[in-house]
């Protein structure tokens, strides 16, 4: 943790954070203008969690998105916010959401070279609760000088050049990362800014916490069920892992990045394809737990090698501790072995 106070007279805020580095590539200052514009989004989205149920933005807005998924009054709002915002920064052309069927393409009036995927509200389901909810987003740059199209946006994750989270927890927190290491930035509401509070953030080699939803177990399969086995009653005595699930992606990934250990949401024999969404939960939560020294995987190969198909493909996922996620994956090739 940095010794700072935003009564520092040279605190280090998100904004001047991102400035200074893209001085040092000498970059033209479209990224920063597209990471202010979010995180204006994000501030507003962040004062809305915060009074849902004053302002009578609790409950579902009485749609289904295009995943399936209820939608809640703060989804739409969440989601105008960020796609309104992004827009006006004049330094994007191409945005995908999971509350859009189709990819948005801004104006030409109003286009820049990067393109961003996000998840407005991930969690949502945990608003009416007071669950810890937040925001995915990741971004990339257009790699053709044709008109902006939907396959512009459909790379690896690989190719990401920043990547973060803002978490809606007990205080508003955003992970960030341009492919320099991890960071994360704390909103003091006061001032209204983003300050660095830690720097360069590493995982824990080897965790002790394992976080899934075990009540789809009778879905699970054998490698799957075998290595939940070996955490919960372990035989070479060493203690059993704890078990942690909140339901909510980013609280859930936040802490196994603090605490270290392993989460997962593995395909099962109900979803054969995982759940998840590769665009916009996926791929930024798997650039970050690498940058930061973890593993992120498909349990067939890592999240960030996926080719994407389309902009609301469902991957199974597994990350966290480097020598977690290993010791994971050779049970599942301990049972591909004996198939």
């Amino acid at each position: 943790m940095l010794e700072q106070s935003t009564f520092d007279t040279d605190v280090e805020t998100m904004t001047r954070f991102v400035m200074e580095q893209g001085r040092k590539a000498k970059g033209t200052g479209e990224f920063t203008q597209l990471l202010n514009s979010l995180l204006t989004a994000i501030k507003a989205i962040s004062c809305a969690v915060r009074k849902a149920g004053l302002a009578h933005l609790c409950g579902i807005a009485g749609t289904v998105n295009v995943t399936g998924d209820e939608v809640k009054k703060l989804d739409v709002l969440s989601n105008d916010l960020i796609i309104n915002m992004l827009k006006s920064s004049y330094s994007t052309c191409v945005l995908v959401s999971e509350e859009n069927k189709d990819a948005i393409i801004v104006e030409p009036d109003r286009r820049g070279k990067y393109l961003v995927c996000f998840d407005p509200l991930d969690g949502s389901s945990n608003i009416d609760c007071l669950v810890s909810i937040g925001t995915i987003f990741g971004i990339y740059k257009k790699e053709s000088e044709e008109q902006p199209t939907e396959k512009d946006i459909l790379q690896p994750g690989r190719t990401m050049v920043a990547a973060g989270y803002a978490l809606y927890g007990s205080a508003t927190l955003i992970a960030l990362s341009t492919g320099q290491g991890v960071n994360f930035f704390m909103l003091d509401p006061a001032m209204g800014e983003f300050i660095l509070v830690e720097q360069d953030v590493k995982i824990k080699k080897k965790g002790s916490i394992y976080s899934l939803n075990e009540g789809y177990a009778k879905y699970f399969d054998p490698a799957l069920t075998e290595y939940i086995q070996k955490k919960k009653f372990p035989e070479d005595g060493t203690a059993p892992y704890s078990a942690r699930y909140v339901g909510s992606m980013v609280a859930d990934v936040h802490r196994t990045l603090k605490y270290g250990g392993i989460f997962m949401y593995p395909a099962n024999t109900k979803s054969p394809k995982g759940k998840l969404r590769l665009m916009y939960e996926c791929n930024p939560m798997a650039f970050i737990m690498e940058q930061a020294g973890g593993k992120a995987t498909t349990g067939a190969q890592p999240i960030l090698d996926v080719k994407p198909e389309s902009i609301h493909q469902r991957v199974p996922l597994i990350m966290g501790s480097p020598d977690d996620v290993e010791e994971f994956l050779s049970f599942v090739k301990k049972h591909q072995a004996s198939a």
